[in-house]
């Protein structure tokens, strides 16, 4: 079987031999795993390479691209200027960014936008990942144009858009971008190695990402709303290698960290708002959080989906690897994974660099996840 490295306590020695076995059948390139439970970190490993040649090993400091887990951080952002009074989540977007009330979305909520029913899922019309990096441009036109459906109806996946209408909420209140304002209050404070975007001096720890098969997009309507969600712009892990894209601020997929890292900002949620003595949300923001906003066929991935604020519900008709009760997670293209689950006050997190298809994990974060709460369920 495959080395692997870092720590991991005894009862969870198949956890490790899993991850060991995944990297040597090659079902797996490179991957790190972390589990907090109690505000200790049970599992801390890492295995096999950054590369696809595998000639660059992962070590201890490797950093993914999370995609979409980034989401799970922008998401407890706007949590925190909740917690502090600064933030109404059944306010209308209006009332910070007046702009926005343009085109019928007068009566959207924050709370909307948070559990991806707002109907501005994406671009209209389509968007280049050029005019995404461009922060200012790129929510200005959000600003202006007309949801997809009505506000609160139905769930529709704000795939790459949601980080830019929340970084405008909390730019418009606090004064930061969103990227220093997560630098500043939570990953900073935390001491977790997350950011938005990848600092040229991190460039040489970065894995590098091997695509999954491309998604059928040509099969789509183009009229249709998961057509002009996916359209801006398509998906590309390629892209996520540029350095245009590594200065960006994406607050729905550029983030960058590694498994230690997306633990340790998942724990605050895991541990009802307080880590190491330090609280960076009120339980009862928490108790909001996990609180099931809208549920159904989700109008853009097109499956059944429970969304709280910023975080997916369990739900056994979809993600069938996942226990019911007071959890939440989500997922980011390809696999990464952070799962939060107050009931055992545990944090999974998983990073890697060989990528599935879709934002629900994939065959290893099943596997992965599933073994975990096999042993945890037998303490």
């Amino acid at each position: 079987m495959a080395e692997t490295h870092g720590e991991c306590d005894p009862a969870f020695n198949s956890v490790r031999e899993l991850l060991a076995k995944q990297v040597a059948s090659e079902s797996e390139v490179g991957a790190s795993i972390c589990v907090n439970i109690d505000g200790k970190n049970v599992i801390d490993i890492w295995s096999g390479h950054a590369d696809p040649e595998r000639t660059k090993p992962w070590d201890k400091d490797t950093l993914a691209a999370v995609w979409s887990c980034s989401k799970v951080v922008t998401n407890i952002a706007a949590l925190v200027l909740v917690d502090r009074g600064l933030l109404d989540l059944n306010e209308k977007v209006s009332k910070y960014w007046p702009e926005f009330a343009a085109n019928g979305k007068e009566n959207i909520k924050v709370s909307h936008i948070m559990s991806h029913s707002s109907g501005v899922a994406g671009w209209e019309p389509a968007i280049t990942w050029e005019e995404v990096y461009d922060t200012k441009k790129s929510t200005d036109w959000l600003a202006a144009q007309a949801p997809w459906w009505t506000p609160g109806e139905h769930s529709g996946y704000h795939v790459t858009c949601q980080g830019h209408l929340l970084g405008e909420i909390i730019r418009r209140i606090s004064g930061k971008s969103l990227k220093q304002f997560i630098a500043d209050e939570i990953a900073g404070p935390l001491g977790a190695e997350f950011t938005l975007g990848l600092p040229e001096k991190d460039w040489p720890r970065a894995a590098v990402p091997i695509a999954p098969p491309p998604l059928p997009l040509h099969m789509l309507e183009p009229a249709s709303v998961p057509a002009k969600a996916f359209a801006g712009p398509p998906p590309s892990a390629e892209e996520s290698t540029t350095p245009e894209f590594r200065a960006a601020e994406i607050g729905a997929s550029n983030g960058f960290g590694n498994a230690r890292a997306l633990a340790r900002i998942g724990s605050v949620v895991a541990l009802n708002g307080s880590v190491d003595g330090k609280q960076y949300l009120s339980p009862e923001v928490i108790e909001r959080m996990l609180e099931e906003q809208i549920s159904g066929i989700d109008l853009v991935l097109g499956i059944y989906h429970r969304f709280g604020l910023g975080v997916g519900l369990p739900s056994p008709k979809t993600v069938t690897w996942l226990p019911e009760g007071r959890i939440c997670f989500w997922g980011g293209w390809g696999g990464s994974i952070i799962i939060m689950d107050r009931d055992r006050r545990m944090t999974i997190s998983y990073t890697m660099n060989k990528m599935g298809a879709g934002t629900l994990g994939n065959e290893n974060t099943e596997l992965f996840v599933q073994e975990i709460y096999k042993v945890v369920n037998a303490l």
